[in-house]
């Protein structure tokens, strides 16, 4: 059985448990359970704070984990990065109060900063050649300048209504981070082989995000000029209909490209278009 780390609440919990569903693993998710474990899978769940997830798979207490690259990066625990899963996407930025006129990063020089990441900050001020004091803060950073704890701050930045209803301006992006997939650099070839099993259902529901089916009828002598449109993951499939003079075709689209597609596609003849949408994608 394969132990996966995962937050116990906010966001990255409940993208984590949604990808664990999405997958077909159903877990046990009850309210202040430490341990969970799935129903039809050989996998159990822990529930962690976010910054104990990398130290907890480094030291094999779990055998993988789903956290935020941010913590991967400031707790520096001897991981592997097995995926990007391309949810819980933030950044880590450094904010002044408005009111300040900001000149460019010489600004912070001499300057008192609050965190809750100083690694990552402290090497970003070090690559930039800039002395500043870094002050450590877990939790409301963002009111520090306001109580005169620090002249800035470092924080994770989302939307960023959170830096303007506290009176600050982001000024500049450290890093971009988002969940990703880490695995201990000790796991028995039995755990490698729950983990092959994990990840081959992980890429497939992944692979199907933020794509449509698209099946249509089109006149046969418009199949090529349609086909140039419309480019799969191989080829188009194309069989011909009971009516002379018409196929079939499928595809998948890329959603965010979808509509203008099927406007091309009309232009061409194309009749009796249907929007699909996609479960799981195995290549």
């Amino acid at each position: 059985m394969i132990r996966i780390a995962i937050q116990s609440k906010g966001r990255l919990n409940e993208e984590s448990l949604e990808l664990l569903k999405d997958c077909g693993i159903e877990v046990d998710n009850q309210k202040r359970k430490f341990l969970g474990r799935a129903a039809n899978h050989p996998l159990e769940v822990l529930y962690l704070r976010d910054d104990d997830i990398p130290e907890v798979v480094a030291d094999g207490s779990a055998d993988i984990g789903i956290v935020g690259l941010n913590e991967v990066k400031e707790r520096g625990a001897d991981v592997d990065i097995i995926r990007y899963l391309g949810f819980g996407a933030c950044r880590l930025s450094l904010a002044v109060p408005k009111e300040v006129r900001y000149d460019g990063i010489q600004w912070f020089q001499g300057k008192n900063i609050a965190t809750s990441y100083p690694n990552i900050l402290h090497q970003y001020l070090e690559t930039n050649n800039i002395q500043a004091s870094v002050r450590t803060i877990m939790g409301s950073v963002e009111i520090a300048p306001a109580a005169g704890i620090a002249d800035a701050i470092f924080d994770i930045v989302s939307s960023g209504g959170t830096l303007i209803s506290n009176g600050l301006t982001e000024t500049e992006c450290v890093m971009k981070s988002e969940a990703v997939l880490v695995a201990g650099k000790s796991l028995t070839d039995e755990k490698r082989t729950q983990l092959r099993s994990l990840l081959f259902r992980i890429d497939a529901v992944r692979n199907s995000r933020g794509k449509k089916y698209i099946l249509m009828n089109i006149p046969s002598d418009k199949v090529s000029e349609a086909i140039r449109i419309l480019p799969a993951m191989r080829s188009p499939t194309v069989m011909p209909l009971a009516a002379s003079g018409w196929s079939s075709l499928h595809s998948v689209v890329e959603e965010n490209t979808l509509w203008d597609k099927v406007e091309k596609l009309k232009q061409l003849g194309a009749e009796g278009i249907l929007i699909l949408q996609l479960d799981k994608v195995v290549e």
